[in-house]
Formats: structure tokens, C-alpha cells, sequence
């Protein structure tokens, strides 16, 4: 009788180990479709989380962030490893402003020839100079303006170092940008396309820039705006030579210490359409798997990069459709936009798709000041230049004690960095000292921290706005500055 009731009881735990069983499989899809709206919401916030300028419902975004988590996503068919996460950028258009009123790099060039008191053109060049001024508002410029403007921008910028090509680009980058209020032209980065390209850094990808724009330029550009190395920009290039080269070739030239890199007036190639491909294969050595760009110049560039993929991919193109925050035109970009969604292509609207361009700060105002501030002619190189303007060197002495407390401002090392963040913005080159000031006053000796500055081929003008900002960076009551005739030579040695 005592085994008949073990057993029994037996019975009755199984039989109600069975209908817990069969409760739980019952409550299981309710409890995963409890779930699935928790998670849908978790991918709503994270997203959120890394493109908070992004309109939500944006389908661009939506496709680019479920491609994103599907190759990422070891368990899917169409995961793509880290090492050939590739995605290219075009720069201006895509990542930053285009037209405002024209290219950057047709800017810098105008700049060049009519507002660089270092450089002198001849006459042909000054011509080129004004037609690009001319015409930059209507864009009426001539056929082939891609290339001309490419060899004229070669011979323009021929003989600088690199360093003294960045320090120009730097000087005109500083500058308030042309048709808007509280931004600069270092600033004329599209906001929500920096979250883009943080975003698929953050899942592995390995970002490029590819453009039509010199590469030096674009290095400089990105420059603190964007962490993609200067090895990961790929632009229009010059040939580059040593300075005491000559005209020995490369091959049998041997760098030394005297010299440095210049750039030359052989342009090497214009970085458009499928030259961009070229590049690409030559420099990243992966065909990308995702590509981003705004014009017919970057449908190669989307063509390679979505046909005859191994892996998943996508393109992505950004129309200029915005009228009221930047100087788009949405009846204009229409039918591009529906030749590119034929073509296979994502399309981002600039009005559509982003809560903001370049901060709720920046304000389009509609004025230009492209011809004025480019108004007046430089001298050609074939006619004198005035002695008194062409070899003059500024020395400025610069005290670091506040004026009113008479403590330093800063410390010793700070002071040295402040002055050269300043004259960088200011001069395409500087010589810079520290020395120690004294003076005698009511008997009592005073002693301050001075920075004594040298600078040549530059203008009073400039001078006197670089000495308006140290004063008020240091609080001195003055700078003191002294203008000396000089001989300049460039000494090479007897050997050469």
C-alpha cells in the first residue's frame, strides 16, 4: 500500500510538471512579444543617442543603421569583416558646404591671386583671378573649368612647402564664410554628416575621403573637425620635389638635409568620376563597401562600390534641397533625386532629413561680399612692386604681464602656445623668441617674459589685426612694433 501511494505520487508531480510545462510554452510568445517593442525601443533610443541631429523617421538614416547592424552582426549571412569595413566619402557637398558662394578650393585660388600680398601673378593668371571672382555668384564659368582650374591652382600654389600651403589655407579658413552669420569657413562642416561618420567608426568601419579637392587642402580642412588621418585623404594631386631638386629626377635624387618638399606646377591628376575609382584601388587596396557623396562627379565612386561586391553594400547621396537654412534648391535637385533612387542610391535630404546644417547659431543672411573683399587688383609680376611693400620686416615685442595686475598671464610654456595659435591664424610664416624685458621705474626694477616676434612678407594691416588680438589674448596696454627695411636671399650654398 505504501509503494501503490509513492508511486501514485509520483503520478500526480509528473502530470503537474507537464501542465507547468505546457503553461509556460503557452505564455512564451506573449512574454517574447512583450519584449520585442522593449527592444525596438532600445534601438530607437541608441539610435537617437548617436545622430541626435538626424530627424528620426529620416529614411536614409533608417537604411544606413539597419545596414550597419546587419553586416556588423557576426551571426548574419551578410557579416563583413572588420578589415573590409570600407566607406568613402566625397568632401565638399557631402561632408561640407559646396557652393557658398563657390567651391572652397576655387575661393582659396581667388584668394591667391588677387589677395596674397606674397604672391605676385603675371598677367594671365590675374585674368583667371577675375573670372573667377566674376563669376562665382552665377556660376557661369567657362567649359572645362574642372581642369583649368586644376593647372591654374598648380602653377598659383607652385614653389610653397607644405607647410606654408597649410598656413595659407589656415589664414583663409579662419575667415567669416561668405552668405552666413557666426561661422567660419573651418566651420562650414555638415553637423549631421560628422555623426555619420563617427557612428560607422564607432562600428568598425574605416572611413576615406575621396575628393575632387587638392589633397593638402582636405588634410587641412578636416583638420580637428574629423579623426580620419591624413593617409585616409585622397584628393587632387600636384607633383611634389625636394628644394634643391632641380630638375633631376626623383630616382636619382637624394633628399638630404637641406632640404624640404615644395609643391610644383605639374598637376598629376584631377580627382573626379573614375579617376576617383582609380584611386581608390590604387591607395585603399579594398573596394568599399559603402559610399557617400552629392553630385554626377561621385557616381562612379557609388558604381564600384555597389556592383561586383562580395560583401553587402550601399551608396548614399545628399541633395541640396535646403532654401531656407543654406543655399539649396529643392526644384533643381528634384529630378536628381529620383535619377538617383533609380540608380540604386539612398537619398539624404538636407531639408527633410536633419534637425540642423551647422548649429542652431549659424544663420544664411543672403549677403555677399565676394566681390568686394576681392575688389582690388594685385600688381603683376611683370611690372614692379614697390620696394617699400615687397621687403619689410615687422618685429613686434610682446610683454606677458597683465596691465593691470602686473602678474603673468599665463605661464612661460602657455604664453609661447597662445602667441603661435594667434600668428598662425594671421601669417603664412612667423619667427618667434622669448626674452626677458627690464625697466626701471621710481627706482625699482621691473622684469617681464617677452616674446619677440619676427615676421616678413606680410602688411601692415595684417600686423596691426594679429597685435589687436594679442593685446586682448595678454591685456596689454600695447605692443610694440618696429618696421625695417631689409634684404631678403634664400642661400642655397655655393654648391648649388
Amino acid at each position: 500500500m505504501k509503494n501503490r501511494l509513492v508511486i501514485l505520487m509520483a503520478m500526480l508531480l509528473a502530470a503537474m510538471l507537464a501542465l507547468s510545462c505546457f503553461a509556460l510554452a503557452e505564455e512564451a510568445p506573449a512574454a517574447e512579444a512583450a519584449e520585442a517593442p522593449a527592444e525596438e525601443a532600445a534601438a530607437t533610443e541608441a539610435d537617437e543617442e548617436a545622430f541626435p541631429l538626424w530627424n528620426a523617421d529620416a529614411p536614409a538614416l533608417k537604411a544606413l543603421v539597419e545596414y550597419v547592424e546587419d553586416v556588423t552582426d557576426e551571426a548574419s549571412p551578410n557579416y563583413i569583416p572588420a578589415v573590409d569595413r570600407i566607406a568613402t566619402f566625397d568632401m565638399d557637398g557631402t561632408l561640407c558646404a559646396e557652393l557658398n558662394p563657390t567651391y572652397l578650393e576655387y575661393y582659396l585660388l581667388a584668394r591667391r591671386i588677387l589677395a596674397d600680398p606674397s604672391y605676385h601673378p603675371d598677367t594671365e593668371m590675374l585674368e583667371f583671378g577675375r573670372m573667377l571672382r566674376d563669376h562665382a555668384l552665377d556660376r557661369s564659368f567657362p567649359d572645362g573649368m574642372d581642369l583649368l582650374h586644376a593647372n591654374h591652382a598648380a602653377k598659383a600654389y607652385a614653389g610653397m612647402t607644405l607647410n606654408e600651403f597649410a598656413d595659407f589655407v589656415t589664414r583663409q579658413l579662419v575667415r567669416e564664410a561668405d552668405g552666413f552669420e557666426n561661422m567660419t569657413y573651418a566651420e562650414t562642416f555638415y553637423q549631421p554628416m560628422i555623426e555619420v561618420v563617427e557612428y560607422l567608426q564607432a562600428n568598425g568601419f574605416k572611413c576615406y575621403i575621396v575628393s575632387g579637392s587638392d589633397r593638402f587642402i582636405c588634410r587641412t580642412y578636416v583638420e580637428g573637425v574629423l579623426d580620419i588621418p591624413y593617409e585616409n585623404i585622397i584628393g587632387m594631386d600636384v607633383q611634389l620635389e625636394a628644394t634643391n631638386q632641380g630638375d633631376e629626377d626623383g630616382v636619382r635624387y637624394v633628399y638630404n638635409s637641406n632640404d624640404t618638399l615644395i609643391r610644383t606646377d605639374n598637376l598629376v591628376i584631377k580627382n573626379l568620376k573614375t579617376n576617383k575609382v582609380l584611386l581608390i584601388a590604387r591607395e585603399i587596396g579594398r573596394q568599399p563597401v559603402l559610399s557617400f557623396g552629392n553630385s554626377g562627379g561621385d557616381t562612379a565612386m557609388h558604381n564600384y562600390t555597389i556592383f561586383h561586391n562580395r560583401y553587402k553594400s550601399a551608396a548614399f547621396m545628399l541633395i541640396a534641397d535646403d532654401e531656407v537654412r543654406d543655399y539649396g534648391n529643392a526644384e533643381k535637385v528634384q529630378p536628381l533625386k529620383e535619377k538617383w533612387e533609380e540608380s540604386g542610391y539612398h537619398v539624404i535630404s538636407m531639408a527633410n532629413d536633419w534637425k540642423t546644417i551647422y548649429g542652431e547659431d549659424v544663420v544664411k543672411t543672403n549677403e555677399f561680399h565676394w566681390l568686394d573683399d576681392l575688389a582690388e587688383d594685385i600688381v603683376p609680376i611683370d611690372e614692379p612692386v614697390p620696394a617699400a611693400e615687397a621687403d619689410v620686416q615687422y618685429v613686434m615685442y610682446l610683454g606677458t604681464n597683465d596691465k593691470d595686475s602686473g602678474k603673468p598671464v599665463f605661464t612661460q610654456a602657455e604664453s609661447m602656445e597662445q602667441a603661435k595659435a594667434i600668428l598662425i591664424k594671421h601669417f603664412g610664416g612667423y619667427t618667434i623668441q622669448d626674452a626677458e624685458g627690464g625697466w626701471i621705474d621710481d627706482d625699482k626694477v621691473y622684469q617681464e617674459y617677452t616674446l619677440v616676434i619676427y615676421l616678413s612678407d606680410t602688411t601692415e594691416e595684417a600686423v596691426h589685426a594679429a597685435a589687436d588680438e594679442l593685446v586682448q589674448v595678454f591685456n596689454q596696454s600695447s605692443v610694440l612694433i618696429q618696421k625695417n627695411p631689409t634684404t631678403t636671399e634664400f642661400y642655397a650654398g655655393a654648391g648649388n
